[in-house]
C-alpha cells in the first residue's frame, strides 16, 4: 500500500457536503467538510482518482504542514521545519503562491519571497547545494494564512479541476462547471434522465448532467501536475484512467435538450458536447422563453437564467423570471432547478420555492430555488 498524504481539496462555498459524499463514494475514508474545502487522505492511487474523477472539488492539494506565525521569523522558522525534502527534488520548479486573511502577515508579496526562501534553504541543507535551477517539473507550492493559522500546501492539479477541457471558449458569464455539476447532483441525475435548460449558453449545465448520467470522469481527457512528481507512483494515472474508463455507462436512455435565443451559443453548447464526448445525448436549438412549452413528459429542468450582474440590466432580468413563472408549468411530475442571485426572485416568479439552497457562482452570493412538489403561488 502506497503512503497517504493529508490532502485538502478547496470546493465552491455551499458544496462541501456535496464533495464530501462524492469523495466517500470514491473510497475515502477519512473525509471532513469544512467552510469552502473538504479533508481527506489517501494514498497515490487516491490523489490520482480525485484529480481524474472529482466533479465538485476546484483542486487536490498535499497538505504538508501548519504552524501558527505572527511575524516573519516564525513564518521562515515554521516553514523550515517541514520536510520539504519529501515532495521537491533537486531540479523541481516550485513557485510559490497564496493568500492571507485576517493575519497579521499580510503582505504577500513578503510571505512569499519569505516561504521560497525558508524552502530553498532546507533543501540546500538535505541535497548539499546552494542554487537550484528550477528546469524540472512544476511542483507549486500553495499557502493560506487565516488568522495567523499558516497552512502550506503541495497542488497536485495544475489547472483548477473546473477545466474539463471541453470548454475552450464560451459566451459572456459561464457557469463555472463544478457547480453546475453540484446544482445537477441536487437535481439527481439518472441514466434514464430527461433534463431541459432553456438558457443553454455554452451548454454547461447540459454536459455536466450528461458526465454525471453516464458516469464519465470529468477529468478522463485531461493532464495533472502530480503525474509528474517524483514522490508519487506513476503507474496509479494509468490504472485509475482504465478504472474510470470501465465505469462508463454506453446507450442509456439519458437526453439533455437546450434552448438560447443566440445562434452562437446554440452552436458552442453543440460543439462543447461534442469535446466532452456526450454529444450522442445533447441537443440543442435556437429558442426564446417567451416560446416555451412544457413538454408532456416527466420533466426535470435546471437553467441559469440571464441576470442584471451578468448580461441583462435588473428590469430585464426582472421581467424574464416573470416569463418564466408563466412558461413553467407547475404540474406533477415537472421539476425545476433555478440559480438566482435576486433576492427577490420567488416573488417575481410567482411560485414559492420548495427548496433552497445557498451557493455561490464566483465570488457571487445565488440560491438554487427548486420546486419538486406541485407549485405553490406566491402572495404578495
Amino acid at each position: 500500500m502506497s503512503e497517504k498524504y493529508n490532502l485538502v481539496a478547496p470546493t465552491l462555498f455551499g458544496i462541501e457536503s456535496v464533495a464530501a459524499d462524492e469523495f466517500r463514494h470514491m473510497g475515502f475514508e477519512e473525509v471532513e467538510a469544512q467552510n469552502g474545502r473538504v479533508l481527506l487522505s489517501g494514498g497515490s492511487e487516491m490523489i490520482a482518482r480525485a484529480n481524474i474523477c472529482s466533479r465538485f472539488a476546484e483542486r487536490i492539494l498535499i497538505n504538508v504542514g501548519q504552524f501558527r506565525a505572527v511575524t516573519f521569523t516564525e513564518l521562515f522558522d515554521g516553514v523550515k521545519k517541514l520536510e520539504w525534502e519529501r515532495y521537491i527534488g533537486k531540479d523541481n520548479t516550485f513557485p510559490v503562491t497564496g493568500s492571507s486573511i485576517n493575519s497579521a502577515l499580510f503582505s504577500i508579496p513578503d510571505c512569499q519571497s519569505i516561504i521560497k526562501k525558508a524552502i530553498v534553504d532546507r533543501l540546500s541543507g538535505k541535497y548539499g547545494v546552494k542554487w537550484f535551477s528550477e528546469t524540472g517539473a512544476e511542483c507549486k507550492v500553495k499557502f493560506t494564512i487565516l488568522k495567523d493559522e499558516v497552512t502550506l500546501m503541495i497542488d497536485t492539479s495544475g489547472e483548477g479541476l473546473h477545466k474539463r477541457g471541453y470548454r475552450r471558449k464560451s459566451n459572456d458569464a459561464p457557469l463555472k462547471e463544478t457547480l453546475a455539476a453540484a446544482m445537477c447532483d441536487l437535481a439527481r441525475i439518472y441514466p434514464d434522465t430527461h433534463i431541459y435548460d432553456p438558457f443553454c449558453g455554452s451548454g454547461t449545465i447540459l454536459i455536466e448532467a450528461a458526465l454525471m448520467a453516464t458516469h464519465r470522469a470529468p477529468g478522463l481527457n485531461r493532464y495533472f501536475a502530480a503525474e509528474r512528481f517524483g514522490f508519487l507512483d506513476k503507474t496509479v494515472w494509468r490504472e485509475e484512467r482504465t478504472r474510470a474508463q470501465d465505469n462508463i455507462l454506453h446507450n442509456i436512455d439519458f437526453r439533455a435538450c437546450g434552448f438560447d435565443i443566440d445562434p452562437a451559443s446554440v452552436e458552442l453548447t453543440l460543439q462543447n458536447a461534442k469535446k466532452a464526448g456526450v454529444e450522442k445525448y445533447v441537443k440543442a436549438s435556437i429558442g426564446d422563453i417567451k416560446d416555451f412549452k412544457t413538454p408532456d413528459e416527466r420533466l426535470l429542468l435546471i437553467t441559469n437564467p440571464p441576470y442584471g450582474e451578468r448580461l441583462l440590466d435588473v428590469k430585464a432580468a426582472e421581467e424574464l423570471y416573470k416569463v418564466m413563472g408563466a412558461r413553467f408549468d407547475m404540474k406533477p411530475g415537472k421539476k425545476y432547478f433555478v440559480i438566482s442571485p435576486h433576492d427577490e426572485f420567488e416573488k417575481l416568479f410567482g411560485k414559492t420555492a420548495d427548496k433552497r439552497r445557498k451557493l455561490y457562482n464566483g465570488m457571487i452570493k445565488c440560491q438554487l430555488f427548486m420546486y419538486f412538489k406541485n407549485g405553490q403561488v406566491k402572495k404578495d
